[in-house]
């Protein structure tokens, strides 16, 4: 049996899935194997028929969704029309990465792989389940599972023991080659606005939306700053309802660009051209040609913390001794503690790690630079206002984050303080964004009452959602709101009072700091059991969560069960299942982030 040509696909959100795919990728590139690496969506799906060995890398968004560049391939594989034993002639594998704290955990790996199986793929391994939650982070699954992959592929075909794998400290050819020009470019005005056209925006087609306004909505003497931006969208084809969320990428900032130039001795106004050392595609983002400032400040994640992958390429320019060692542990599994303890738990930022390895940054060859650094990835924010009463304007409420680890500098949210950074006062903001549909889905049926969980900035798609059925003359909306202060970051407060005095409101809030006793929204939830009781077993209320993931969410839940027992009189068990027949009809849906 001749060598295998191994095809990776990915279905990457964060970029995680990506990078995971990548390592493969490089890891058969060593042992000398022919190999693509494509995304899902990039991939006609079509030809899977012709393939022989496969590895799928996927992480799970949302509830149970898969990222939006595979949303594509996951329709078409899940077509009846297709015949049993269609891929018969398949071997492959199926890795799967997600966080423990959502409930569907992995569900997008685990249900590919049982949708393989339907089809006839021959699965080489157990699927992996990497997990977010796990101290070391999804390495601690993906590193074993990678050692039984290859295992299970030498056992498949023995002529692979033959082969000798290149070493570690050899390093790969780029992805790409920077030819720079003898001029100097101007700045690319990114985040000009697009030609209005009928094609909704998109990620590689974003409309340029003028930024209206920035305001600060918490006190000034409160910790949090968060604030409501509005951006202008007249001319764009863009349309959104209650429940769906705008995209954008954040930029870098101009001190960390400045920094990273110098690092590596790069002049921001160079002209370069990249030129691809194989089939790989150049990035549809980078202008051709494109400055350094712009390849710096829009594209590389130099402000992110940086991945395993980072250490194990940068360790292949380390010349002193030192800093090799140090690279090469935090590269190898074993060192992964000590790599957890130096980058992911203080959250320290690749361009500070550069600065911590002076003598390999020097080493840095720019042909290097897109494999090195992850592109920025765009940012999701539930868009907290409705076209029917702000037409051709979108709004959104942003927490600006910020927050001190055991390194001197503080951390910071990258997209959260670029934005809080735009003042359109005093001068002209652009940015590009685009929207897509969120998980949240609201009745249509005007009889039908709405109860709305939203603490903090949680609330931001419920003023969307209350916007919009208000204006539909929909008057059955009930809102738990919670927060810190009613002084200090009661959010709309003057918007929610004018709804219940109108009567198309009833407000539930929780000032959880001000009283000895801190009140949260699940208290509030429970305090009201007979009306909610009342609203979901006779009128089929619909109930929605918004909010942080951590312990908000199962608290409501807990709240939930909790009344159906106490109301409805029905065992523990029974209430579980009540309320799973609501998340499976649509009756119960959240929108939680972690």
């Amino acid at each position: 049996m001749s060598n295998p040509s191994l095809l990776v696909l990915y279905g990457s959100q964060t970029g995680t899935a990506q990078d995971a795919a990548q390592r493969i990728g490089r890891q058969a590139q060593r042992r000398r194997l022919q190999v693509r690496v494509m995304a899902l969506d990039s991939y006609k799906v079509a030809n899977l028929i012709a393939e022989s060995l496969v590895v799928f890398v996927c992480s799970t968004t949302g509830q149970g969704d898969p990222p939006d560049n595979m949303k594509n391939f996951w329709r078409f594989l899940f077509k009846k029309s297709l015949p049993v034993g269609s891929l018969s002639r398949l071997d492959c594998a199926v890795l799967g990465l997600g966080d423990s704290s959502y409930p569907k955990f992995n569900f997008v790996a685990k249900k590919l792989q049982k949708r393989l199986l339907q089809l006839g793929a021959n699965m080489l391994m157990p699927v992996g389940l990497g997990d977010d939650q796990h101290d070391l982070g999804p390495d601690a699954v993906i590193d074993p599972w990678l050692t039984s992959f290859w295992g299970a592929l030498l056992a498949l075909y023995p002529s692979l023991n033959s082969v000798t794998p290149l070493r570690e400290d050899e390093r790969l050819p780029p992805s790409y080659t920077f030819h720079f020009l003898d001029e100097k470019t101007q700045r690319s005005a990114a985040g000009l606005r697009s030609s209005g056209g009928e094609a909704p925006p998109s990620p590689s087609h974003p409309f340029g939306a003028w930024m209206v306004f920035n305001r600060r909505v918490t006190a000034p003497s409160h910790f949090q700053d968060v604030r409501l931006i509005e951006f202008d969208i007249t001319g764009s084809s863009i349309r959104f309802a209650a429940g769906d969320v705008v995209m954008m990428r954040p930029r870098n900032a101009a001190e960390d660009v400045q920094q990273f130039c110098q690092l590596l001795g790069l002049d921001p106004e160079d002209a370069f051209l990249l030129q691809p050392t194989n089939n790989t595609p150049v990035p549809a983002r980078l202008p051709q040609p494109c400055s350094v400032h712009h390849l710096v400040e829009s594209y590389l994640d130099i402000a992110a913390v940086p991945r395993r992958s980072f250490f194990e390429l940068l360790a292949t320019f380390a010349t002193n001794e030192l800093e090799r060692d140090k690279l090469v542990e935090f590269s190898s599994a074993a060192g992964q503690e000590e790599l957890n303890s130096y980058c992911n738990r203080p959250r320290r930022t690749a361009l500070e790690v550069l600065t911590d390895f002076p003598h390999t940054t020097a080493e840095l060859k720019v042909d290097y630079l897109l494999d090195l650094f992850p592109e920025i990835q765009p940012r999701s924010f539930s868009i907290a206002s409705s076209l029917k009463a702000h037409p051709h304007r979108l709004q959104i409420l942003v927490a600006v984050v910020r927050y001190k680890t055991k390194l001197h500098k503080w951390r910071r949210g990258l997209c959260s303080t670029w934005l809080a950074s735009l003042d359109p006062t005093k001068e002209e903001v652009c940015v590009p964004l685009w929207v897509k549909t969120g998980s949240l889905r609201f009745p249509a049926d005007s009889d039908t009452p709405v109860i709305m969980v939203g603490p903090g900035t949680g609330v931001a798609p419920f003023r969307s959602a209350l916007q919009e059925r208000v204006s539909e003359g929909k008057t059955a909306n009930i809102l738990f709101f919670g927060c810190r202060s009613e002084s200090k970051d009661f959010y709309f407060r003057s918007e929610w009072e004018h709804l219940v005095e109108a009567g198309h409101l009833t407000l539930f809030t929780a000032f959880s700091r001000d009283q000895e006793e801190k009140v949260y929204v699940q208290h509030r939830v429970r305090e009201n059991a007979a009306l909610l009781w009342d609203l979901i077993s006779k009128r089929n209320a619909c109930f929605y969560i918004a909010g942080n993931a951590k312990q908000m969410p199962a608290s409501v839940c807990d709240s939930l069960k909790g009344l159906f027992q106490q109301e409805g009189g029905v065992s523990a068990d029974a209430a579980a299942q009540m309320l799973a027949v609501m998340e499976k009809t649509g009756r119960l849906q959240s929108e939680t982030w972690s």
